[in-house]
């Protein structure tokens, strides 16, 4: 078994050889591109990003974003990253449609052994995150977590172990609150209330 082998299979592995080191300097390089573009030339923006991800990528990144490979990870059309996201992508990262991350949001697919004499090995575990979800600032998604399709992952959490679609999810280990109430139709935030005329002059304003 070659050591990329290895690594699809979730098995122990070392990154130094393969091309997987000259695989994660041309990340870098791309990543230096990347956030180094100007916003004012959205088109190229794209551009450096398909180049990143090594795939056509029709969702919106807010620089500067962080990632070790770049063509492990698949994001979904109408997704949005805020600034400051990391992406540990030795394995897969999958994200669907319409995802939407807060600042500073850490996704890691690398775990390394307990036994300090192991440590120098490493394995993966994708991570899966479903359509319309959004995972708020500062959050940190463990190897081998799916957060099913329409959830909210509250800010700070740390998410260790799957989470059931349309739930609501906070705290470190992060856990289930509650799911989708008829209230959240009424109100946006505590007492403020949803206001269809509020919806309208939105969209006359996009």
């Amino acid at each position: 078994m070659t050591m990329r082998e290895r690594i699809a299979n979730g098995k122990l592995f070392t990154d130094y050889c393969e091309g997987l080191p000259e695989d994660r300097v041309q990340c870098k390089r791309r990543m230096i591109a990347f956030n180094g573009s100007s916003p004012e030339d959205a088109e190229k923006r794209m551009e450096l990003l398909n180049e990143l991800f090594e795939k056509k990528t029709d969702a919106w990144i807010e620089p500067p974003f962080y990632c070790c490979y770049g063509y492990n990870i698949t994001i979904g059309d109408g997704s949005y990253l805020n600034f400051n996201c990391n992406f540990v992508d030795d394995g897969k990262i999958i994200i669907g449609k319409k995802v939407m991350f807060g600042p500073a949001v850490t996704i890691a697919t690398v775990g390394h052994p307990i036994v300090p004499d192991m440590r120098d090995y490493m394995y993966t575990d994708p991570v899966t995150i479903g359509d319309n979800c959004w995972i708020g600032a500062g959050s940190v998604i463990c190897p081998g977590v799916t957060i099913g399709e329409n959830c909210v992952i509250g800010a700070g959490s740390v998410v260790v172990k799957d989470i059931p679609a349309n739930s609501v999810a906070v705290g470190n280990p992060c856990r289930v609150v509650r799911g989708f109430e008829e209230k959240d139709k009424i109100y946006y935030y505590k007492d403020r209330k949803i206001e269809a005329e509020d919806l309208e002059e939105e969209r006359k304003l996009r």
